[in-house]
């Protein structure tokens, strides 16, 4: 496939027009109704995009002006983001997690004109937003919705908006992009965070349209791009997603199949059956800790079999490969790794990991499995992805890969990773004071720490501003010690603290399904508050922090733990929307009872 007009793109409306327009009549977004996969083919996504971009204009639109939008993944999400861009406006992704205050400051700090909602339920909290925020016209509802008593803005049909003369609205949406271009905002995407409030970064078409042609080199160079189909079920308010899950698969002319949620992934993955996904790390934690029990279950051949598959994989990555290896080698791939990959719907040809650090053990398990594992890197402020690891270049799991075209990376004295290119943001909206301290001299200043090894790939240490710095002044990455529990089967999540304190210590989240196989074992009631209350079982997580502790420094080395009261989680505040824990938030929370391990 001709890939070379994403460089030249001047908008990425334009460059969607032009797979739409090659495409026409083949599936492009495919969602699930009434228990049936159904799908909108690219030319009718088109139609719609036009036709719901001209009534947005009719509604006094116009170039600039914000739309706030709200909404599930789903096929509208795409029509609704490509068509506000088509209408010459800025789309605002939110959270469908947010709630009221976080929806007045989206509204008050972008001046949104407009509001898409998808559903009664998400109009909930956007509707107080909208009373009390006042700046909103316009509401349009993707589900009919129960039209609340409102003041200053007025309802509209999804159905109503996408009425018109088609053929008249391509026309118009054609000539208004004709002057959109790649330094244009195309969106203000407010940054989930891990502290303090949301702040909107504006991303330009060709940021996005950077990130695309990188990402697009190398899926084609290494895999080679055919019929490729995306499962989406990261949020689309959250730029990886957004660039990675949308405008990637628009680029390369691929299908969009949107995910009932993580609770049904499982089974969507087998039966969308896609060839490539984009997801966190921690998915692939559970995954992990999923097939691992799976396979325990199995008997003495499967575990046996499965330790062969991680020791040959372990080499491999230390370029260790043994000749005796290709024996079992070969076992493997017609015994074990084909019912792996199944599970995967079997066509899988890359997953890429992103949002937060991939622990190298966890990359380590897939790709010994045969699955290929991605590890990308970056940040919204960026596009968002900066570099991405290559099969061809030798992936290394404790690297994010070499930087991505365009891409210009440096390390500062201080170990922070700088970049510079197309991909880089325009800055904060409405932050100035901001937008100076993060971009210098073209420069943005990602506020992470690391290095670029012998082979120029970006290794990541820790977050800058998250980096424990103990009572004697010694670097401790907590990322790397919450990585290394969580592997545990008994420990499902986990912070550690000990900034200006003499020692590291641990706030852990059990693993449910080893809680419940520990009591019955002992013969207890299932009751989480109880058991970790009784020293048994506070013992057996001890076993597994001791285990970690082995293969860390002194200094490194959690020394006391305490229990959280329920997980971490998007609802109750103490993680972000792409599942990275909020310290801030999880400290407010249990700052005391961390403390309290310094004085026991």
């Amino acid at each position: 496939m001709v890939l070379d007009d994403i460089d030249t793109a001047n908008n990425l409306v334009e460059l969607f027009f032009k797979r739409a327009d090659a495409r026409a009549d083949r599936p492009f977004l495919g969602a699930k109704r009434n228990g049936e996969w159904q799908t909108i083919s690219w030319g009718e996504t088109a139609e719609r995009v036009c036709l719901l971009a001209e009534n947005l204009r009719k509604l006094g639109l116009g170039d600039g002006d914000r739309v706030v939008l709200v909404s599930e993944n789903r096929p509208e999400w795409c029509i609704a983001d490509l068509a506000i861009m088509a209408a010459g406006c800025i789309t605002v992704p939110t959270y469908i997690t947010n709630t009221e205050r976080d929806h007045v400051h989206i509204l008050d700090n972008s001046g949104a004109r407009a509001a898409i909602v998808s559903t009664e339920k998400l109009l909930g909290p956007l509707h107080g937003a909208l009373q009390a925020s006042g700046v909103t016209e316009h509401v349009i509802g993707i589900e009919d919705l129960h039209r609340k008593q409102s003041s200053g803005f007025e309802y509209h049909s999804w159905d109503a908006m996408l009425e018109g003369d088609a053929e008249a609205a391509r026309a118009a949406a054609e000539e208004r992009i004709a002057s959109i271009g790649r330094n244009d905002t195309a969106c203000i995407i407010y940054t989930s965070g891990t502290g303090g409030a949301p702040r909107g970064v504006k991303q330009h078409h060709g940021a996005i349209l950077c990130n695309v042609a990188g990402a697009a080199e190398i899926l084609n160079e290494d895999f080679g791009i055919e019929d490729e189909r995306f499962l989406s079920f990261l949020p689309l308010s959250h730029a990886y997603e957004h660039s990675g899950g949308q405008f990637l698969p628009i680029g390369v002319g691929a299908e969009i199949y949107y995910s009932e949620g993580l609770e049904k992934l499982a089974g969507n993955i087998e039966e969308v059956r896609p060839t490539l996904m984009v997801v966190v790390p921690r998915l692939f934690e559970v995954l992990r800790t999923r097939i691992m029990k799976q396979v325990a279950k199995q008997g003495k051949l499967a575990n046996f079999m499965m330790d062969r598959a991680l020791e040959i994989g372990e080499r491999k990555q230390d370029g260790r490969v043994r000749l005796a290896d290709r024996p079992m080698d070969f076992v493997l791939d017609k015994a074990l790794r084909p019912k792996i990959r199944q599970k995967f719907g079997g066509r899988i040809k890359a997953m890429v990991s992103g949002g937060a650090p991939l622990n190298p053990e966890v990359g380590l398990f897939f790709d010994a499995m045969g699955l290929t594992m991605l590890q990308g890197y970056g940040q919204t402020e960026a596009g968002p992805v900066i570099s991405c690891n290559r099969p061809r270049a030798s992936i290394g799991m404790d690297t994010v890969g070499p930087p991505m075209k365009g891409v210009e990376v440096r390390i500062a004295e201080d170990g922070e990773i700088l970049c510079r290119g197309e991909l880089v943001m325009q800055g904060y909206w409405r932050n100035e004071a901001e937008t100076q301290r993060t971009i210098q001299d073209g420069w943005l200043h990602t506020g992470d720490i690391g290095h670029l090894d012998e082979k120029g790939r970006i290794v990541i240490t820790d977050r800058k501003k998250d980096m424990i710095v103990n009572d004697k002044g010694d670097n401790v990455a907590p990322q790397k010690l919450e990585g290394m529990l969580t592997l545990q089967p008994e420990i499902a999540q986990a912070m550690v603290s000990g900034d200006r304190r003499p020692y590291v210590v641990g706030l852990i989240v059990p693993d449910a399904e080893w809680q419940l196989e520990w009591c019955r074992a002992q013969g207890k009631e299932f009751d989480c508050k109880q058991l970790q209350d009784l020293p048994a079982f506070k013992n057996a997580v001890r076993a597994a922090v001791d285990r970690v502790n082995q293969d860390l420094s002194i200094t490194e080395k959690v020394r006391q733990f305490t229990f959280a009261d329920e997980p971490f989680s998007i609802e109750n505040g103490e993680m972000t929307p792409s599942m990275k824990i909020r310290r801030h938030k999880i400290k407010e929370r249990y700052g005391d009872r961390l403390d309290g391990l310094y004085r026991s």
